[in-house]
């Protein structure tokens, strides 16, 4: 394997001017990730800071241990207990098998980050995933891409989602999964791991429940360096974060306020961020009967459903967070602020996206009196093995453009060099010979009778209809005959430039353990690499 740092310029204003250091966007943040004494002086701040460890841990422990924690990761958790502790921490939602790989380089970066801070702070310094299971956006978790011919294929798993529920509360429908695992696996190539893969996975998909079960189950396959995994929909958490709810409601305006100030000055300076948010929001759901429900703030102070699905007072609100806080979860812009609560966080991952979030956030965690971590954008990776590499090498073209522009254009260039001379010039050159000899014969009919005129105008179209159809014949034929070099070039467009954008973006992790195992994940997360970087091609 070998690993090589890339220049891809391609990301949003705001990331470029984040990753430059660029004081109008790093105004927005309470710390600079990338000064070296930004985490010397974080650990600084973290020590005035108490937090519920032993609860904290004894709830990890019970939900690890039925997810098959490794060792590792058991004794993780046990070392939360200690005060010294500090963790790193990024999150996602709960996607089948993983979901895009962005999710596994999330992942491979809370672990790089956590090992390197531990040796040079000396201090112990745990990976943490926060997995979004309160999420309700069951179409964002239901499927994966996999290559289909010169294309990307969504391929959904048959359990059908209605309502708005959150995803670690849908129990799998076993059957539909089943079945959904066996098509994919009908789609790939036979290779060494193929059986043994589809045997692992069909077990952990027996030993599962729930999406999120299915996931976490994957990833301790997967991962062996002791990455915690924390389910934000866990009962047993929200009884944790009781009174941490209750400091959002009594602070509701400040954060909502400060947010959507915060939105506007940094439109205002060129940083426009898609978040919805208004004064009026409470950043907050409600469960009831089973669907989470958007909190809103109406002109009489009451907190209210947008379809008037509930209407509390603020009070009773309170009172309901203190009976049953199962009932409420976070949204964008209060999840990493109950993360914060939560955990000693060190240094928070997140995706190029979430960088845009984040710095609308820094009002609503001065409003809780507490401080935004670090925030740190999680390695970007594209794999290029051998055979993509071979086919590179063959068409002389350079990875980086493929990644970044794809190869679309490359392939038309190069089909159109192998017709000589080149079919083009010779029909732009035949259509204005024939103009010019057909112009006498359409002026004479026009000088005739008006509308022999137009005849003679359309003469001429369907002449040059026939030329255009004999230039696509011929085009056509080459492509038939240059066939296996122009799957060549659709397989690079599809492997390095899927759907227009980065591979992991689009692409699952089961093609590469299909072809490759699983140690080169392992392999990776034991790098030296360095964060700072924006991009690495791993070749394999």
């Amino acid at each position: 394997m070998d690993i090589q740092p890339q220049k891809l310029r391609k990301e949003s204003k705001i990331l470029t001017d984040y990753r430059k250091r660029s004081s109008s966007v790093l105004s927005n943040f309470h710390y600079d990730p990338y000064d070296p004494e930004t985490y010397s002086a974080r650990l600084q701040d973290l020590k005035q800071r108490s937090y519920k460890r032993n609860d904290l841990a004894d709830i990890l422990k019970t939900a690890n241990e039925k997810w098959g924690a490794p060792a590792k990761t058991l004794q993780n958790i046990e070392r939360l207990r200690d005060d010294r502790t500090v963790v790193v921490v990024g999150g996602q939602q709960a996607g089948l098998l993983t979901g895009p790989l962005y999710t596994i380089y999330k992942m491979i970066t809370v672990i790089l980050l956590a090992q390197q801070y531990e040796r040079s702070l000396k201090v112990p310094v745990v990976p943490v995933f926060w997995i979004a299971g309160e999420d309700h956006d069951f179409d964002e978790v239901n499927h994966i891409m996999m290559p289909e011919k010169n294309r990307m294929k969504k391929y959904k798993i048959g359990q059908v989602q209605t309502r708005k529920q959150p995803v670690s509360s849908i129990k799998l429908d076993q059957d539909q999964a089943s079945s959904w695992l066996k098509r994919l696996f009908q789609k790939l190539d036979e290779t060494p791991y193929t059986k043994e893969l589809y045997d692992q996975l069909q077990e952990l998909l027996n030993e599962s429940e729930t999406m999120v079960d299915y996931f976490s189950k994957i990833v301790f396959h997967l991962f062996s360096q002791g990455i915690v995994l924390l389910d934000s929909n866990d009962p047993d958490l929200r009884r944790l974060e009781t009174d941490y709810f209750i400091h959002m409601i009594e602070h509701r305006e400040e954060i909502a306020t400060g947010v959507t100030e915060a939105i506007y000055k940094n439109a205002r300076e060129g940083y426009f961020i898609s978040l919805d948010c208004n004064p009026n929001d409470a950043h907050l759901f409600y469960l009831k009967d089973g669907e989470r429900i958007l909190l809103q703030v109406d002109g009489e102070g009451r907190f209210v459903g947008k379809n008037q699905e509930c209407v509390l007072t603020k009070e009773e609100l309170k009172q309901r967070v203190v009976q049953n806080p199962s009932c409420f979860s976070n949204n964008v812009v209060t999840r990493p602020v109950m993360q914060e609560y939560l955990l000693p966080v060190l240094a928070f991952v997140v995706g190029p996206g979430e960088v845009s979030y984040c710095s609308a956030l820094k009002p609503a965690f001065e409003s809780l009196h507490l401080t935004m971590p670090p925030v740190i954008p999680r390695i970007s990776f594209t794999i290029i093995d051998r055979r993509t590499e071979k086919w590179l090498r063959q068409l002389g073209l350079n990875s980086l453009h493929a990644v970044t522009e794809g190869v679309a254009e490359d392939k038309l260039i190069w089909l159109k060099k192998q017709i000589s001379p080149p079919v083009e010039t010779m029909v732009d050159h035949l259509k204005l010979t024939i103009e010019k000899a057909h112009r006498p014969l359409k002026e004479l009919a026009r000088d005739i009778q008006a509308d022999l005129g137009e005849i003679a105008e359309k003469n001429l179209f369907h002449i040059f209809q026939q030329i255009d159809y004999l230039e696509q014949r011929i085009f056509h034929e080459q492509k038939v005959k240059h066939e296996r070099t122009l799957q060549k070039f659709d397989w690079l467009e599809v492997m390095l430039h899927p759907e227009g954008g980065l591979q992991e973006r689009s692409w699952n992790i089961l093609y590469f353990l299909n072809h490759y195992g699983k140690d080169w994940i392992n392999e990776i997360a034991d790098q030296e690499l360095n964060w700072e970087e924006e991009h690495y091609f791993v070749y394999f």
